[in-house]
């Protein structure tokens, strides 16, 4: 287990220093590629965030976008005051944490579907309110403009994206994640075991939402101009919930591959098909849940295990570690 741990760690610390030397290797002339990279790093995070509550808790949480929001208009509306960027990122992590206390405490009395319903109902009650409130579009100011540059905001992506899958690869192999995982499977049996549902379940939501917010901030941090309502909008749940499916629910290592796919993918699709990409996004949905309905992850797993074995059917991924 102790080998396990210490190739994770190196394979994780290698993939973070080549990354941290690109923009030193590029520099400005490639801003096209730091900016695309810096969208991995943002969709990595978010559904990794997503992951914490829905893959390892088992709360299919459908009012994400209500934290990701959060963070980026609190964020903005501070660190546009005069706030230095660290405690405007910090406090949009906080009131993240707070709207989803909240929206989450009252919604873990409903069950299933339930639950998926009234997150999304109270997520969208508060992009409506956001909506009405603040309708303008966000610009960021010509002194700040002058002195815009992607690196910044990319070494910002990076050390999110390594922050967020390195405690949920630590919550993954811990007591905490290993009661997540029960409540996941069974809650009435778990609490039946002496697992305090309620709590494991607060624990996922406050981890989820503080990456969540985190990432909104670096969202607001990152673009020039932006509608303040449009990171409440639906897509930004919908979005890290289909990287999560694609990639591999329960899985460490499955929102970093289903993140890099699906942006990858996207940015190619809309290239060559505009805004039809969005409906071959909506049939690879259905296709992953079909016939792989551990994604990506589950696929590598048959992959190796038909190289090993020679053609035998492959037995089940796990659910945790990578």
């Amino acid at each position: 287990m102790l080998k396990q741990h210490g190739r994770a760690l190196l394979v994780g610390a290698v993939i973070c220093a080549v990354l941290a030397v690109l923009p030193l290797l590029f520099g400005r002339e490639r801003d096209d590629l730091l900016n695309l990279i810096t969208l991995v790093f943002v969709f990595v995070t978010l559904a990794q965030s997503w992951n914490i509550l829905g893959g390892f808790a088992g709360q299919i949480n459908l009012g994400h976008a209500a934290f990701f929001g959060t963070g980026t208009l609190v964020t903005r509306l501070l660190w546009f005051t005069g706030w230095p960027l660290p405690l405007a990122l910090a406090a949009g992590g906080l009131a993240a944490v707070i709207v989803a206390l909240v929206i989450g405490l009252p919604t873990f009395r409903l069950r299933g579907v339930y639950f998926s319903i009234g997150t999304l109902a109270l997520a969208e009650a508060l992009r409506i309110t956001v909506t009405n409130t603040q309708p303008m579009v966000s610009a960021m100011p010509v002194t700040q403009l002058a002195s815009y540059t992607l690196q910044p905001r990319y070494y910002l992506g990076l050390a999110l994206a390594a922050a967020c899958v390195a405690i949920t690869y630590a919550l993954a192999h811990s007591r905490l994640g290993l009661g997540m995982i029960a409540v996941r499977e069974d809650e009435a049996a778990a609490e039946a075991t002496g697992v305090d549902a309620l709590r494991h379940k607060t624990a996922a939501l406050v981890l989820s939402s503080l990456f969540a917010g985190l990432t909104g901030g670096l969202w607001a941090f990152k673009e020039v101009s932006f509608y303040l309502y449009a990171p409440f909008g639906p897509l930004w749940t919908f979005d890290p919930l289909l990287i999560v499916f694609i990639g591999g629910v329960g899985t460490v290592i499955g929102p970093v591959v289903g993140g890099v796919f699906y942006v990858l993918l996207r940015e190619f699709l809309a290239q060559v098909l505009v805004e039809a990409h969005l409906i071959v996004f909506g049939i690879l949905f259905i296709l992953v849940v079909l016939l792989l309905p551990g994604g990506l992850v589950e696929a590598w797993h048959r992959l190796r295990h038909l190289a090993t074995v020679g053609g035998k059917r492959p037995s089940a991924p796990k659910t945790v570690g990578v």
